[in-house]
């Protein structure tokens, strides 16, 4: 849900349509420099009705009522405006477009003290470019550009029916973000790359040079299992160097796993950063001096062709920043195989699913894909819950992530596993997620696949209003939801970890 704040006033044919529809987005940070800047324009001209959605920062002063609208019936209200005026967040933008309208957009200024990372300035740039919006920067500009696009609306259109759709809009916001990484010849860009769903054709690399790899293995309370891991990370068939740093998070370390003989060294650390898996990580990937780093938990084990097999993806393709593959899950002696079928993963498609074939134990990344790139490993996340989904689709926006449809690692599901029945820290992440990827409201199935999975969470720790309020939103979106259906049944009383040891034993998660 997300807050909307309205001037009670109404147009002069009587309507309850907004003139002018301005969205500053769900971030967490304000902004209110455009909040004054709209302030100011309602101010001088009292006839039109204005609509103000401020998220996290202050609410206009000239509004008088405030009314909570989801993201479906603000889409509504950009449809019907005349004019409709954005921060520089590619959903925001994304949204707009898709209602039909060439947004007016205002981008945070971070010499202003105004939160904002380089890359939505880069975007908001490379969109201004491209001619997918009109960017101002000061409060002339913006009243002049409202001003303009009541005056003459058609200038201020795009045609829906390009943009319209959930899967299309999901697709549109992959292409607008993929103007994040356009370069090359003759304009050739990610989003060119985006629409490549095939196996891609290897170059030839001269020589036969195989790059050193770092494997991130974060660990707690797991010693057996850990040994078991790294052992199958030595016995890869890989001709490179592979350094494994182990990293410790919230327990002590094991000084005698160290060494540092032969192609196979082990590297053993403390979390440094915030506790959790997503510090641990970081730690790991700032502490690498490799070109590629892997990740492997610790209580999953790599077959030995794994390793190889991907980076000869890597040597073929310099341009491919991460590449998966499949895996074996292991449940109670139950083996079942996760794979999927298909080379290429983009960000639409991450959207629509989670996709949990993409195990972070199969990540192999360029490192500065993450360093100099899209960033690390968020450690914002509630409890570090989902952070390697959100790091998927992170480097999702940069080009799409390659894929090898074999499995290469078996992963252990078992009660010790690290967030086994933290229903609350699931429910908060999931709920962060969905408000820093707004594009999750343009895709139905993939909004109601995190909304159900908030609703079980709920309804497994108890809170049955919330749980039964979190149902209604998925099957909204998506009436025939499998989620929001466990979900009622906990809340009628079954118990959640009947309904996923059912569900592990058929290889698959909530």
């Amino acid at each position: 849900m997300t807050e909307q704040t309205t001037r009670p006033t109404h147009r002069p044919d009587g309507s309850d349509h907004p003139d002018v529809v301005v969205s500053l987005g769900t971030d967490h940070h304000a902004f209110d420099r455009l909040v004054r800047w709209i302030d100011d324009y309602a101010r001088r001209h009292p006839d039109l009705r204005v609509l103000v959605q401020h998220g996290h920062s202050r609410a206009p002063d000239r509004a008088s009522g405030t009314a909570f609208l989801t993201g479906e019936e603000l889409s509504e209200a950009m449809r019907s405006a005349s004019v409709v005026v954005t921060h520089g967040g590619p959903g925001t933008i994304t949204q707009a477009r898709t209602a039909g309208h060439l947004p007016i957009v205002v981008a945070r200024d971070p010499e202003l003290g105004e939160h904002v990372d380089e890359h939505q300035l880069l975007f908001v740039r490379r969109v201004e470019d491209a001619g997918r919006v009109r960017s101002c920067a000061t409060a002339q500009q913006l009243h002049a550009f409202v001003d303009k696009a009541l005056e003459s609306p058609e200038d201020f259109r795009v045609d829906p029916a390009a943009e319209d759709g959930p899967d299309r809009a999901a697709l549109r916001a992959g292409e607008l973000i993929d103007l994040l990484t356009e370069e090359g010849p003759a304009g050739a860009s990610a989003a060119d790359a985006s629409r490549d769903t095939g196996t891609r054709v290897a170059t030839p690399v001269p020589g036969d040079t195989w790059p050193a790899v770092t494997v991130v293995v974060p660990t707690r309370d797991r010693p057996e299992l850990l040994r078991r891991t790294l052992r199958s990370i030595v016995e890869q068939d890989y001709p490179g160097r592979v350094t494994t740093i182990v990293v410790f998070d919230n327990d002590q370390p094991d000084p005698s796993l160290a060494h540092a003989e032969g192609d196979r060294p082990v590297r053993v650390v403390t979390n440094s950063l915030t506790p959790g898996l997503a510090g641990a990580r970081n730690t790991g990937v700032l502490g690498a001096d490799t070109e590629l780093v892997a990740f492997c938990d610790d209580d999953d084990t790599w077959m030995s062709d794994k390793l190889r097999a991907q980076v000869e993806i890597m040597r073929a393709e310099p341009d491919t920043d991460m590449v998966c593959c499949g895996i074996q899950v292991v449940y109670d002696r139950v083996e079942s195989e996760r794979v999927l079928d298909r080379t290429t993963v983009t960000f639409a498609d991450l959207l629509r699913s989670r996709l949990t074939e993409l195990h972070p134990s199969t990540f192999l990344i360029r490192r500065r894909a993450m360093i100099d790139g899209c960033g690390t490993v968020s450690e914002e996340i509630p409890g570090s819950y989902a952070e390697d989904y959100e790091l998927l689709l992170r480097l999702a926006r940069r080009a799409p992530i390659r894929n090898i449809p074999e499995a290469g690692v078996r992963v252990l599901w078992h009660r010790k596993s690290f967030f086994s029945e933290r229903w609350q820290t699931i429910s908060t992440a999931l709920r962060w997620l969905l408000e820093r990827y707004p594009e999750f409201a343009l895709v139905p199935r993939g909004y109601a696949r995190i909304a159900g999975q908030i609703a079980f969470a709920e309804a497994s720790a108890g809170r049955r209003g919330q749980a039964l309020s979190w149902a209604g939103r998925t099957l909204r979106r998506r009436p025939w939801e499998a989620r929001a259906y466990l979900a009622f049944l906990v809340v009628c009383g079954v118990p959640p970890g009947w309904i996923l040891r059912l569900l592990h034993l058929r290889g698959k998660g909530l």
